[in-house]
């Protein structure tokens, strides 16, 4: 019997590599039975609470905070940035046609390819570290301006142009609606942007950091990144969560919608977490946000929370199962006035600048990510029959 060399080395892993450590990190981590999770040495939370977004973006891209005469000259920077090349803003209307059943986050995956070529972006094997940078901090600015436009049109809406004159979360909800946001409303979508810019390696940034491994351009990895985002298992469940508080309806039936919910073995959308063990810290400090709003919607979700973890503990003893972030962004963003289809966009438009830390630090790894698999099919060769 011949024997396969390379099968003989391989490593079963668990299902979805649950657990699997691919490789070594600078960027952050996530703690998930103690309910903590960093960029880079700082409390994710704590710089959501502390910090402004381009803060938290010099950090990922440089290893530390900027002091305040950096903070001013990367805030202006990447300002500057936003504007689309006149290709891309020319060829929006049909992108955003072709996406209008799928929405912004689909016609983002073409836009960011457009925006890579229009560009020059080359492969970050051949470029070196600076303009690796460089070419991610294009992207990212861009991002929030590409998504905007893409809702805008895809409603009959002309695109808003940027300002630079704003900070990265007022310039979106600008860009989103026509109107300068009011300051606490720009500070709460900041806050869900910092809380959502990075998590571990989760679905969408183990898929840029594979393309990101084969040498490709930063437009590319970011697209799969993207791809990966626009899963309904990965990104697509803000909305989702609200649908749940709307599913509901109103205080008298928490109680026994949950229960149903509950012994059907149903998920409740905005509960439950890949990692987290304990109470999911982004649900935390996002439900404080909300309360700062306050209202009959906080308080309602609030009292869902609260009763789905009394019913569980009551039903289920033993099975813990928390809000995540998911429950109480949909709560805020909602507030904000953002409408449910530019949740997960939303999202993106943070997570973008997590997907490009990832990218660079993997860029200087020449070692492409290539796993293999185990075929279970009939048993090879077999003749091939002759053609009828």
């Amino acid at each position: 019997m011949s024997v396969n060399r390379a099968a003989a080395t391989l490593v079963d892993a668990p299902r979805g590599l649950a657990g699997v450590v691919v490789t070594d990190t600078r960027i952050g981590d996530v703690r998930g039975l103690e309910g903590f999770y960093h960029y880079r040495q700082y409390s994710a939370v704590e710089l959501a609470r502390t910090r402004r977004f381009e803060d938290v973006w010099y950090l990922l891209v440089h290893g530390e905070l900027p002091d305040a005469r950096q903070a001013a000259d990367f805030a202006a920077r990447t300002a500057a940035l936003r504007r689309l090349p006149e290709e891309v803003a020319g060829a929006l209307p049909a992108i955003a046609a072709a996406s209008t059943r799928s929405g912004p986050l689909s016609g983002l995956r073409t836009a960011l390819s457009l925006l890579g070529a229009a560009r020059g972006f080359r492969p970050v094997y051949d470029i070196d570290a600076d303009r690796r940078r460089q070419d991610t901090l294009v992207a990212c600015a861009a991002v929030p301006t590409l998504l905007t436009a893409l809702h805008r049109l895809g409603r009959g809406l002309e695109p808003v142009p940027p300002r630079e004159d704003l900070s990265c979360a007022a310039n979106y909800l600008y860009m989103l609606t026509g109107r300068e946001p009011e300051p606490e409303r720009a500070r709460a979508v900041e806050q869900y942007m910092i809380s959502t810019i990075d998590h571990g390696f989760n679905a969408s940034t183990f898929t840029g950091r594979v393309v990101a491994s084969t040498g490709a351009d930063v437009a590319a990895c970011l697209v799969a990144a993207v791809g990966a985002l626009s899963g309904p298992l990965h990104g697509g469940a803000p909305s989702r969560a609200l649908d749940t508080l709307d599913a509901i309806g109103t205080p008298d039936r928490i109680d026994s919608w949950i229960r149903a919910r509950v012994l059907a073995g149903d998920r409740i959308m905005g509960f439950g977490h890949a990692v987290y063990r304990t109470e999911d810290p982004r649900s935390r400090m996002l439900r404080e946000t909300a309360q700062r709003f306050g209202g009959p919607r906080v308080e309602f979700a609030v009292e869902v929370e609260r009763r789905v973890e009394a019913i569980l503990a009551e039903l289920k003893p033993g099975r813990e199962l928390h809000t995540n972030v998911e429950f109480y962004a949909g709560v805020v963003m909602e507030l904000c006035g953002l409408p449910r289809e530019m949740f997960t966009p939303t999202f993106a438009a943070a997570r973008v600048v997590g997907w490009s830390a990832n990218i660079l630090e993997q860029a200087e790894d020449s070692k492409i990510i290539r796993p293999v698999a185990r075929y279970v099919g009939p048993k090879a060769p077999v003749a091939v029959p002759h053609a009828a």
